[in-house]
């Protein structure tokens, strides 16, 4: 297996966990010190992606793999998830692209974007009125 190949494996591990919330795997594939960038900012720690992961209340119930693309010790992804708010029922599918940097066999570094207002309109947790700016 090529060094770009088990990068490309690491993320679907990764990304797997989102629908399983195996915090074991995600610990596996994610170091401890994972830098990640995001809607304007940065934090470090594998603990903000353990949140996101078992985010109580919110299930992913589907999860598509749009296009996975390797480079080196990159790997940058296009996907988007199917959530169930479990209070509701209700489903929105949140889209989103993302880039993540491996060593090691493990995630070091990712940088992404996702439709969170999207999301949340389409759970019914935001009016469907238009923002006034």
């Amino acid at each position: 297996m090529t060094e770009e190949e088990r990068n490309v494996e690491v993320v679907r591990r990764y990304l797997r966990t989102f629908v399983t919330k195996d915090l074991a795997e995600l610990r596996a594939v994610v170091a401890e010190d994972v830098l990640i960038y995001g809607s304007g900012t940065s934090v470090r720690g594998r603990r903000f992606v353990e949140q996101a992961v078992s985010s109580p209340g919110l299930t992913v119930v589907d999860q598509r793999i749009l296009e996975l693309v390797a480079a080196g010790d990159r790997v940058t992804t296009v996907l988007s998830h199917t959530y169930r708010r479990d209070a509701t029922g209700a489903t929105a599918v949140q889209s989103a692209c993302k880039m993540y940097r491996l060593a090691g066999a493990r995630i070091v570094q990712f940088w992404g974007e996702q439709d969170l207002y999207g999301l949340l309109r389409g759970l019914g947790m935001l009016p469907d009125d238009p923002i006034v700016f």
